[in-house]
This record gives structure tokens, C-alpha cells and sequence, in this order.
């Protein structure tokens, strides 16, 4: 059985024992079915992992933390995900599979189109779920940094700052062109379920976009935004070229 996988952020190298937060608990001992001294991997979200196994009782489990080891999954192509609000359980998704997908920061965006409308209070308890998904798909994919899901906020003052190398989604673009950036950094502009208006197409244009296609098919809003990180991680990122 693989070695179950757990985000203590106040974990630390050889630091003794830590008790399991209730979610955690219930999957590696109900779950799992997991006794003293199954083996776990913790890791604390600043990288690397930690070899650890179960301890305490099955009312009171802990972890016993052992040495660190210097393991990173992360691809060497940094990607900041923009992503249209959508509705429902969409971008709860949206974030997990950009998540397992490599992204390193992901930027919800209120979009003139998005039907989903976060302030205030409301955006930041939205942003703190999105934050627990993140890390709960670093426990899956075997992740040791979680990447940054920040608060939603309008695309018009998002594109105020500007991007160095930047692809914006747009049917009437261009296939993707180009080689990779020259920084590492590559920003992808995903719309929400009724796309972005020629407006935004314009803003994000000169904020530093460039208006990609990405192929004859018009993608709903989720399979856009896996399909353009899987698309940058094959030719840019780690990604194998052609499968594999």
C-alpha cells in the first residue's frame, strides 16, 4: 500500500510527536485502518517531506516525527493560474486539479461574465476552502509546497499590475506559440462559464497577454483550465513531451 501522505503545517524535523487534526485522523485510522506504527509522510507546505509513523491510540493518535528529506515534485515552470469565477462545485475542482496539475499560484477572478459574485467576508471563507483543497490535493499528488490560492478579486484591478509572459484563452486567438519564459513564470487567463468580453480581451492584452487558442473546440470553463496547464506542462514544464 503506498504510504498515506499528511499536511502538518506546524510540523517539524525530528520535533517529537503531533497530534492528528480530526479529518486526518478519521482517514488513516477509520479509513485506512492504519495501528501504531504504520509508517505516514508529513510534510509542512515549506517543502520537503518528513518519514513519520502512527502513535498514540486510536481516541488520541498522533504522529512521531522522524528525519526530513529533501523531496520536491515541483515543476521548474511557475504558473499562476487566473480563473474566472464559476458556479457550483466548478472551481472547488478547478483548484484541486491545478493543484495536482503543478500550478504555483492561483488567482480567482470576478470577471463581468461570472455569474458567482464573493466579497468581503463571503471571498475571504471562499478563498480559506479553496486554500484546505490545495493542500488536500498536495496530500494526493505528492506535493510538498501548497501553492497560494489567493482572495477573488475584480480582473480589472488583478491586470493593474501587468505580467511579464502571460496567455490569455480566446477562440478567435492564435495557437500557442513561442518558447518559454524567459523568467520561469508563465501566467494562464482562464474565463468564467460565458467566456471573457472583448473588453477584458483588450485589458488583458495590454496588461501583457497574448490570446491563445488552444484548438478548434470551445472548452467549458473547468476543461480549459486543465487543458491549458497540462498543455504548458508538456512544453514547458515536467511534463514528458508526446505521454510517457
Amino acid at each position: 500500500m503506498r504510504i498515506p501522505r499528511v499536511y502538518l503545517p506546524e510540523a517539524e524535523a525530528n520535533g517529537g510527536e503531533l497530534p492528528l487534526p480530526e479529518e486526518a485522523s478519521r482517514y488513516l485510522v477509520k479509513v485506512l485502518r492504519l495501528e501504531p506504527g504504520d509508517a505516514v509522510t508529513v510534510f509542512n507546505g515549506a517543502g520537503g517531506e518528513m518519514q513519520a509513523e502512527l502513535a498514540g491510540d486510536a481516541k488520541r493518535p498522533r504522529v512521531r516525527l522522524g528525519a526530513l528529506r529533501a523531496v520536491e515534485r515541483e515543476s521548474p515552470l511557475g504558473i499562476v493560474l487566473w480563473a474566472g469565477l464559476s458556479k457550483g462545485e466548478k472551481f472547488d475542482w478547478v483548484v484541486q486539479k491545478a493543484t495536482e496539475l503543478g500550478a504555483a499560484e492561483i488567482r480567482p477572478v470576478q470577471t463581468a461574465r461570472s455569474v458567482r459574485r464573493l466579497e468581503g467576508a463571503k471571498a475571504a471563507k471562499n478563498r480559506e476552502r479553496w486554500q484546505r483543497i490545495a493542500a488536500s490535493a498536495c496530500e494526493q499528488c505528492g506535493r510538498n509546497r501548497i501553492p497560494e490560492v489567493v482572495e477573488p478579486t475584480a480582473l480589472e484591478r488583478a491586470l493593474a499590475s501587468g505580467v511579464d509572459h502571460g496567455l490569455v484563452l480566446d477562440e478567435t486567438g492564435d495557437p500557442p506559440a513561442g518558447g518559454p519564459p524567459g523568467n520561469g513564470r508563465l501566467h494562464l487567463l482562464v474565463g468564467p462559464e460565458g467566456g471573457l468580453n472583448e473588453n477584458e480581451l483588450t485589458a488583458a492584452v495590454d496588461a501583457g497577454f497574448v490570446r491563445t487558442a488552444l484548438g478548434p473546440r470551445t472548452l467549458r470553463t473547468e476543461t480549459a483550465a486543465v487543458a491549458a496547464l497540462a498543455w504548458a506542462q508538456t512544453v514547458w514544464g515536467d511534463f514528458p513531451a508526446g505521454g510517457g
